[in-house]
């Protein structure tokens, strides 16, 4: 796919975000059954649905994509529906709503909770470990992709390449530590159900209306001190992790197969801000708040470029998008991600 150097509208940024791989296209025409996307109307979840719907559209099937959420902004609910993608409002907390929606064959869980976790620890724990309880055990019959984080991980340099899927878990903090039992209730699932899971590590998608690129961006086009306690982090295009994430159902297993999904490149914070600087014509300053202390949230993704190939969308060109988008006035969803913690408190 050809790119241009800016994009310079919501209307451009979805249809970019939802357009689906030639390999998705194809893996549509193999997957038996229809497809459940749980938490949809999340950061992630309203282009993924999309992408999904033109992908079984163009692949020229006949399957359904419904996507469940509480639909606290109805506009959410509209725009999915536009789409030809079906609702049905839920409470996934609340176990007899679940058990009364559709089984269907693959399932795409996202629902979860990290923001303002440091003070209300016990929804995090509940959203994080009661939810995925309720819907291992209804659809257990299914193909379900999990999406989880990098932050079940234990802090490491640069200097290790990242944790690779074969590092154990060392949660740090009570946020990474519900991460973590939400993996343990979805490989419980998998063994005692025989339910067939893949746990999605992502860190960290990039929608130019959030995500760290957006974060670093914010601070240098408002000549605010960037924060850099953390020195390293991954990225990928938030339409490249959505694409991984649909072809991940083919490798759902039981037991529960792990897959990490980031980009390939170990990026310095210091080197995207100041090339940021450059693009947006500002001076670069920052918080000096523990810079060069090695302790990052790191994925080696390698065995996802084996399975799917590279990211689409490289880190360069992530980054001119997202100068790009600040000069031209580009719409924020006032989300930000919390990149800088690297003491657990979200």
């Amino acid at each position: 796919m050809r790119y241009s150097d800016a994009i310079r509208s919501e209307q451009e940024l979805e249809e970019l975000l939802s357009t689906p791989s030639p390999a998705l296209i194809e893996m549509m025409k193999r997957l038996d059954g229809d497809l459940m996307i749980l938490g949809i109307a999340g950061k992630m979840g309203l282009t993924m649905g999309r992408r999904a719907a033109r992908a079984i559209e163009l692949a020229g099937v006949k399957k359904k994509v419904v996507g469940v959420s509480r639909f606290s902004k109805p506009a959410d609910r509209e725009k999915l529906e536009a789409w030809g993608i079906e609702t049905i409002p839920c409470d996934l907390l609340d176990r007899e709503q679940v058990r009364k929606l559709p089984r269907v064959a693959n399932v795409v869980f996202m629902a979860g909770r990290k923001f303002g976790t440091d003070g209300s620890e016990e929804l995090t724990w509940a959203m994080n470990t009661l939810v995925p309880g309720n819907v291992v055990e209804h659809f257990k019959a299914s193909r379900i992709v999990a999406f989880s984080t990098g932050c079940v991980y234990p802090l490491v340099g640069p200097e290790t390449g990242g944790c690779t899927e074969a590092v154990l878990p060392a949660p740090v903090g009570e946020y990474s530590q519900s991460c973590l039992g939400r993996e343990r209730i979805f490989q419980h699932g998998a063994k005692a159900f025989g339910t067939k899971v893949l746990l999605f590590r992502l860190n960290y998608a990039i929608d130019l209306r959030y995500g760290v690129l957006h974060d670093i961006a914010r601070q240098v086009w408002n000549n605010e001190p960037v924060t850099d306690s953390v020195g390293h982090f991954n990225v990928i295009w938030q339409g490249d992790a959505n694409d991984a994430a649909l072809r991940s159902l083919e490798l759902a297993a039981s037991p529960a197969a792990v897959l990490n999904v980031t980009g390939p490149e170990t990026a310095s914070l210091r080197s995207i801000a100041e090339q940021l600087g450059k693009l947006m014509g500002r001076e670069v300053r920052y918080a000096h708040d523990g810079f060069g202390s090695g302790s990052c949230y790191l994925n080696n993704a390698a065995k996802m470029a084996d399975l799917f190939g590279y990211p689409s969308v490289p880190l360069a060109r992530m980054i001119r998008w997202q100068a790009e988008w600040f000069k031209n006035g580009g719409s924020s969803l006032g989300k930000p991600t919390h990149f800088e913690v690297n003491n657990g408190k979200f």
